[in-house]
């Protein structure tokens, strides 16, 4: 891991420094939670998406879990916020990467298609007919059956390409090198894991193997589902994006890391309030496992132990917190208010638990 992170450093410019365009004056303390920030003036947004003289996207990967059905996408361009173009994805549905000179519209219309029945290639193949700028683009597609399709315009610019196989398709341009798209297909054939370690896999393999010829700025991951759901907001498993980064996918990497540890303190939550106290505590620890210096995870399990009345569970958690700063004392007197903590009783009781 060590070396992987070192070839993603280098392999990355960075992204960041925009000389000549405006002034960066200090931000106010106020602001500093992590330490200091600056920002620059604030021109007027203009909802303009895409440009139509840039390519957007470096390489992209969208595949279906042959063992759970989980559909994803993950991609990383040399380009800020990526994610916010590129990656679309629908739960039972299909999952879609839209780049080179992208056409956001290839996503939403594209997952009407395979929503109505279409097989990716058929949806990818009808979107591609009506685009009189096709040429410039550079598409992935997969559905909820797995098959998979990829396209990659005349006009891409090399190195670009991409290959299709079984419940995958992998697709880049702008590459450094030929060697890319090979390396993908290899990850994604010989990873292990589940949808989201898969897809980060690719991603690594493809900066390993030269990147794009511009370096990286930006990253995403999309894993959702592959049963069908009734709301829009519902069946999304991991939606990560990295907008501007030096080593976007170590960061990537890190940022999914922290997902699933919350991902098992939600768990734990939803077994303590069915009852399942064992269940709910090897979740916690498994959460705590993951994350084992995370002040903020220590404390909501804390609140959580403390409002059952067991302060035994919830002292060292809550210690943790109070140590690391002080004002976390104070949110405690601040759960009765809220329903988490059933009296101020309890919240003294909590504060002292943690004090020891």
């Amino acid at each position: 891991m060590r070396l992987l992170i070192a070839v993603l450093l280098v392999a990355c410019t960075n992204p960041s420094s925009l000389d000549g365009v405006v002034a960066t004056p200090a931000a106010s303390p106020a602001l500093q939670c992590r330490g200091p920030i600056a920002f620059t003036t604030t021109p007027a947004l203009t909802g303009t998406t895409t440009s139509p003289l840039r390519p957007t996207n470096t390489f992209s990967i969208v595949a279906r879990d042959p063992m759970t059905g989980d559909l994803g996408v993950a991609v990383q361009s040399h380009w800020f916020s990526v994610g916010s173009l590129v990656s679309w994805a629908e739960p039972g549905v299909g999952a879609i990467a839209t780049q080179s000179f992208a056409e956001p519209s290839y996503g939403p219309k594209g997952l009407a298609l395979m929503r109505d029945g279409a097989p990716a290639a058929d949806a990818m193949n009808q979107l591609v007919a009506l685009d009189k700028l096709k040429d410039a683009r550079q598409l992935g597609f997969v559905d909820a059956r797995g098959t998979a399709a990829t396209f990659t315009g005349a006009r891409c610019i090399a190195h670009a390409g991409g290959y299709a196989g079984d419940g995958f398709a992998v697709q880049a341009n702008l590459m450094a090198n030929d060697r890319v798209v090979p390396a993908m297909r290899r990850a994604w054939e010989t990873s292990q894991g589940d949808l989201a370690e898969r897809l980060l896999v690719v991603l690594e393999a493809a900066q390993e193997a030269g990147g794009d010829i511009r370096g990286c700025q930006s990253a995403a991951i999309l894993v959702v589902s592959g049963t069908r759901t009734p709301n829009a907001w519902e069946g999304r498993k991991l939606d990560l994006r990295v907008e501007d980064h030096v080593a976007p996918l170590v960061e990537l990497r890190r940022l999914t890391h922290l997902a699933r540890a919350y991902d098992l303190l939600n768990r734990g939550d939803a077994l303590l309030e069915k009852g399942d106290v064992v269940g709910a505590n090897e979740a916690y620890a498994a959460a705590g496992r993951l994350e084992p210096d995370h002040v903020e995870m220590a404390y909501w399990q804390g609140i959580t132990w403390a409002s059952r009345g067991n302060y035994v569970r919830a002292a060292p958690l809550l210690k943790k917190a109070f140590t690391a700063d002080p004002a976390w004392i104070e949110l405690v007197r601040r759960m009765p208010a809220a329903g988490l903590l059933p009296d101020g009783a309890a919240a003294e009781k909590a504060i002292e638990a943690g004090r020891r």
